[in-house]
């Protein structure tokens, strides 16, 4: 990798962590920038949760979870707004999880850190539960001004070693950090960051940006739209779909990579992976290889590739495009047959597979 493609990507990089990480408003509205200010107790309750899968369900707020001691999950509740002693918090177990759940008593929820703009609506069942697969539930909007029920918590989840947390949240920001268990975290409208896990990561946000570092498991993205960040991820498999949005990432070691969105960038630097799986519906796709492949497939309605190949690399190849030049600058190469717009042939030893098509864009297979 050449200094200037690394300072693009690090550029990338940090523009998507200044878009996650200040949004997360640990500190009450209007607290004096640089201080630490806390809640008023009353606004701050302790619970604690035992078993080792447990779920929380929150509408509103901010939602940190981190590392905890001994072998219960402990959450720290803290309920901001103008009407935030009208939530009442209840746990107990649903299904094959322990809960926590924040109630809202109004079918219209102002949640006003999420921004004036905001508007999310979405069905709550009446134990507070919301999102999975047991259907039914009451129509209840959340949005950043108007009418409605001035309420929010703001959520610290403390998790042991082994335990595995399920966040579910409306609208607000998520953070994860120094895990050793599994987490899922769905939230409809926001960004999740998630760093320093050693376990199952699973995020699903309907809208937001979401960035993976520094996580030793399989990891599963779907967002509708927001982008998608992912560095430093070792596992058996890490797939990631987004409606729209770009997908970057840089030191992914894993088994299978499945990466789709329907409208954005695909740009991967430094992938060690025998399955890779790239579709993109518009938009064009940047793959650094640092291995050999087994079988490597990129497809794009709209846009051009570029895969860049390590030295030994071997496949057998078919490139084509729809309207666009084909070029392979690659040694060792064996043509079968080579035109302006289709190449088929093989390079080294034959033994992968690299089909890459698209409708419109060219395509580039060249030494890394």
């Amino acid at each position: 990798m050449t200094k200037s493609t690394t300072s693009r990507f690090q550029a990338g990089l940090l523009a998507a962590s200044a878009l996650l990480l200040p949004a997360i408003p640990w500190a009450p509205a209007g607290a004096v920038p640089g201080t630490v200010v806390p809640a008023p107790l009353a606004a701050q309750e302790v619970h604690r949760l035992d078993g080792s899968r447990v779920a929380i369900y929150n509408l509103a707020g901010t939602v940190q979870v981190v590392s905890g001691n001994g072998s219960q999950v402990v959450v720290e509740v803290s309920r901001g707004g103008a009407d935030a002693a009208r939530l009442t918090v209840e746990t107990g177990r649903i299904g094959d999880h322990e809960t926590l759940r924040i109630l809202y008593p109004d079918d219209r929820v102002v949640y006003r850190e999420g921004g004036r703009g905001s508007n999310t609506t979405m069905r709550v069942r009446r134990d507070g539960t919301f999102f999975g697969g047991r259907g039914g539930g009451d129509r209840v909007r959340i949005s950043g001004r108007g009418g409605g029920l001035e309420a929010h918590a703001d959520l610290t989840v403390r998790v042991p070693r082994g335990v595995e947390v399920a966040v579910n949240l409306g609208v607000g920001e998520g953070r994860v950090r120094n895990l050793e268990a599994g987490v899922t975290f769905r939230t409809g409208a926001g960004d999740v960051d998630v760093a320093d896990v050693e376990g199952r990561v699973e995020v699903d946000t309907g809208s937001g940006a979401v960035a993976i570092s520094d996580v030793r498991g399989d990891v599963t993205v779907d967002t509708g739209s927001g982008s998608v960040v992912l560095e430093q991820l070792t596992g058996a498999r890490v797939s990631v779909d987004t409606g729209s949005g770009r997908i970057g990432g840089m030191g992914l070691t894993v088994e299978e990579l499945v990466v789709d969105t329907g409208s954005g960038r695909i740009d991967l630097e430094d992938v060690s992976s025998v399955r890779i799986s790239c579709d993109t519906g518009s938009g064009a796709v940047r793959l650094d290889l640092a291995e050999d492949v087994d079988r490597l497939m990129v497809d794009t309605g709209s846009g051009s590739v570029v895969v860049a190949v390590p030295a030994g690399f071997g496949a057998a190849l078919d490139l084509s495009s729809g309207s666009g030049r084909v070029s392979v600058d690659v040694p060792d190469v064996e043509t079968v047959e080579s035109k302006r717009r289709h190449f088929r042939g093989s390079v080294g030893d034959g033994d992968g597979r690299v089909v890459i098509d698209t409708g419109s864009g060219g395509i580039t297979l060249r030494r890394s």
